[in-house]
């Protein structure tokens, strides 16, 4: 299994969270647990290609 980062916060009762690797994608939950499975579902969307034309974050190696 491999893990993925993600940011989230609590606003007037709700959980909210987005994925590090793609920032563009919000999601949410009424519990922490609820947006845990919902960020899994994104990661899965996101990942598999079922949502077009997404944007990602990466780094970039320079001199």
């Amino acid at each position: 299994m491999s893990k993925v980062k993600y940011t989230y916060w609590q606003d007037d009762g709700w959980w909210l969270g987005y994925l590090e690797e793609y920032p563009d994608y919000l999601t949410q939950g009424e519990s922490l647990e609820e947006l845990k499975e919902n960020l899994r579902d994104l990661y899965k969307d996101l990942s598999e290609g079922h949502v077009p034309c997404v944007r990602r974050v990466d780094e970039l190696e320079v001199a």
